[in-house]
């Protein structure tokens, strides 16, 4: 199978992950997981649906699959059995969970393919405000009514864009408990999503994030923003986080595979901007 089948099989699978998501969301049976986070019937449905789709691909050598909703995939927390994987897949059937769970629209379905555990292919599908982004191997794309007739499909090309008061820049909802914000810079805004923190700057929309992502959190939209000149950094030093290394992310059972660092996503110019306008609080 070629790069060319594997963002057809990726395509395939959110544009079916996408209508159980839609009919779903009046009645996705919100729980807890042991960590506290939300889990609801379609992130069980979609994990369900993506071994299916994968399973060919996942029954030959050189593949593995890390999902969210995957008890096992802690297994794959060894950084010698990754580095036997010429390809890692991962899945997040649902990236804002809270807001799906809350029948808010601005979530999103994100699965992503490593490549020699460097970010390669990714795509992220907003199925109820029908935006589709993809990566397939080399350049990016931003669809606006995505599988429709009506598609209006765009190359992503790099932006570095001056950042102004008109900015946003995307925070996590623990931001205002370790910073307070200088607001001359540009302000903030809070959706708790991570695809819609990674992608919407990639377009533009907002000149920035800040995040301590699991892997499934990023890796449909790491290749899209890498495409658009962003990289996610390390907040205290500014190195670029550019390849799966499990030194980078719990090995705890409650939150396997979350970075253990904050990160931020910019341009490389706008990082120092971004990183400078954040204040500790005195108290951290």
């Amino acid at each position: 199978m070629n790069a060319n089948n594997y963002l057809e099989l990726m395509l395939a699978l959110v544009r079916e992950a996408g209508k159980i998501a839609v009919d779903l969301i009046e009645n996705s049976e919100p729980g807890f997981k042991t960590d506290n986070s939300i889990v609801t019937k379609a992130d069980h449905a979609i994990s369900q649906l993506t071994h299916r789709h994968l399973e060919n691909v996942l029954n030959s050598s050189g593949h593995i699959l890390i999902d969210e909703e995957d008890p096992q995939n802690i297994q794959y927390l060894n950084q010698e059995r990754l580095e036997q994987a010429e390809y890692v897949w991962s899945i997040d059937p649902i990236d804002g969970t809270r807001l799906y769970a809350n029948a808010m629209p601005h979530y999103g379905i994100s699965i992503g393919l490593l490549k020699n555990l460097k970010p390669y292919m990714g795509v992220v599908y907003f199925p109820h405000i029908g935006e589709l982004f993809y990566c397939d191997g080399e350049k990016a794309y931003f669809v606006r009514h995505a599988f429709s007739d009506r598609e209006e499909k765009k190359q992503i090309q790099p932006i570095d864009q001056e950042v102004t008061t008109q900015h946003v820049f995307f925070c996590h909802d623990s931001f205002f408990q370790k910073y307070h914000w200088d607001y001359s810079t540009c302000r903030v805004m809070i959706l708790a999503c991570a695809v819609i923190d990674i992608c919407w700057p990639a377009i533009g929309r907002g000149c920035g994030s800040i995040l301590q992502p699991a892997i499934w959190d990023i890796a449909g939209s790491w290749p899209i923003a890498r495409c658009a000149g962003l990289d996610l950094r390390v907040l205290k030093t500014g190195e670029v986080w550019d390849r799966l290394d499990v030194s980078r992310v719990s090995h705890d059972g409650k939150k396997p595979w979350e970075a253990t660092e904050a990160y931020i996503l910019s341009s490389e110019r706008n990082f120092h901007i971004l990183r400078d306008s954040m204040i500790l609080l005195q108290n951290q």
